[in-house]
């Protein structure tokens, strides 16, 4: 370890800066988000266009003498002549503080971290100097996976701190009760804004870790939707909740790429589902799942594109709560806009398609037929979910129904992956071109206009191969 990130309360600290130029305001803009005393000398005043610092400290038009640095815990110098920065930085190591010379790593006691600030969390990523860039760039990448209720999560706790000290005074009994705090349903709740019923979980879960015999923890599941298969269209909040499940039951829709964002020690189970195939019946799943949470665990049911489009993620929603389970829903992009979207097909377009219908091929046993004369209207644009099997019969309704043989099709095989494939067509073609395609992967069909626009799309990637 080169370099140590030491965290400094920022209450009551007395924070000095120096310079008028950009690097100053930078640091007076981080700065005005503490409960810091700020200063800032600027012997030329506040320049043009500082208007973002609003409410900050006055400048003071002038640079420091040593009087000035007393009480000061950290000096940040912006200010280019070097001789001059070398002065100053004496006067403030004399008064006690820590001296950051902008751009002067050689002149510095510490260098600037590139910061994720979320008020109660911060979270500093530190190269030493050498490379400020790079310490941003992976600033970016965690900061998108943090979820945007993280602030709560830890104000929660700060409320709570003392409470926790005086009702549980082991050690390690604390820390037990702050990891099912943290990894449990009250975080859960608070990130969501969920604020009273997360300290109610909180309190929940301090009573039980007060108690000399304590239950197991309280489980949770997450319905999350996996997207069409490309790993990087799931959402933040999916590769979170990945990143932190005990166990993942997922389907066969979802590709190895996306599992591979998971924990790596999480459990997983397979509950994949084919047409001719179902290794495990929807009960035996939803039973699965309850099973798992009451066990503590944070259950991750992923399923392919979106859980609430045709997914059954409804019916596993209902069982969670039918069982007294905590669950939460994270949506997925679901397959027909991703597809589409990789395929070069608008689902809607003011010259061809003013809706779009979403569609199963696999109507429920017994249950009610799809309403052909209302899907075969013109100007609107098909997507077809599990229609492979029953292409011919598709089309041949869209036909019977009034639609015209010659409308365009696409199948989307694979879609959003890098075996992508899409064949064009028409409609009265539509189940010779499932069986001459020889599909072995998730496919759909997009039946209307639009479906037209994937040939484009086609040829201009074509195009650019060459």
């Amino acid at each position: 370890m080169r370099v140590f990130l030491a965290s400094i309360p920022m209450d009551g600290a007395r924070v000095v800066i120096i310079g008028d130029g950009e690097a100053a305001l930078a640091k007076l803009r981080l700065f005005g988000k503490t409960p810091a005393d700020l200063i800032w000398f600027a012997p030329n005043g506040a320049p043009v266009g500082a208007s973002a610092l609003q409410g900050g400290p006055a400048p003071i038009q002038h640079l420091p003498v040593a009087a000035d640095l007393s009480g000061a815990r950290l000096v940040f110098i912006a200010v280019e002549d070097e001789a001059v920065c070398h002065d100053l930085a004496a006067l403030a190591r004399a008064a006690g503080a820590q001296v950051n010379v902008v751009d002067k790593p050689a002149l510095s006691d510490f260098h600037t971290p590139a910061l994720i600030d979320r008020d109660e969390v911060v979270i500093g990523v530190a190269t030493g100097g050498s490379a400020p860039i790079l310490a941003r760039d992976v600033r970016s990448r965690i900061e998108a996976v943090l979820p945007a209720g993280l602030t709560e999560v830890a104000k929660l706790a700060r409320s709570l701190r003392d409470t926790v000290i005086a009702s549980v005074p082991d050690f390690m009994a604390r820390r037990r009760f702050w990891e099912k705090a943290f990894r449990g349903p009250a975080a859960d709740l608070a990130a969501s804004g969920r604020t009273a019923e997360a300290r109610r979980e909180m309190l929940r879960l301090l009573n039980a870790a007060s108690e000399i015999e304590t239950g197991p923890e309280q489980g949770l599941v997450h319905i999350v939707g996996a997207g069409p298969g490309d790993p990087e269209l799931l959402t933040l909040k999916a590769l979170r909740v990945l990143q932190d499940a005990d166990v993942i039951i997922h389907d066969k829709l979802v590709p190895e790429a996306i599992l591979d964002r998971a924990r790596r020690d999480a459990h997983r189970l397979y509950v994949g589902k084919s047409r001719s195939d179902h290794s495990v019946p929807q009960d035996q799943i939803e039973a699965l799942m309850i099973a798992e949470a009451r066990k503590g665990q944070r259950v991750v049911r992923l399923k392919g594109g979106d859980p609430f489009v045709f997914g059954r993620g409804g019916e596993e929603l209902e069982a969670m709560r039918k069982a007294g389970v905590p669950v939460f829903v994270v949506p997925g992009i679901t397959a027909a806009i991703g597809c589409a979207a990789s395929a070069g097909i608008p689902l809607t377009h003011r010259d061809h398609a003013q809706s779009v219908t979403f569609v199963t091929a696999q109507e429920k046993p017994g249950g009610t037929a799809p309403d052909w004369q209302r899907l075969a209207g013109p100007n609107q644009t098909l997507a077809v979910y599990m229609g492979a099997g029953r292409a011919a019969e598709t089309a041949a309704s869209l036909i019977e129904a009034g639609r015209d043989p010659q409308t365009p099709v696409a199948i989307v095989e694979n879609g959003s992956r890098p075996d992508e494939r899409v064949i064009n067509g028409v409609l009265a073609d539509l189940g010779a071109m499932v069986a001459r395609a020889s599909l072995t992967g998730p496919a759909l069909l997009f039946v209307g206009e639009c479906a037209a626009f994937s040939a484009a799309q086609l040829d201009v990637r074509a195009e650019a191969a060459a």
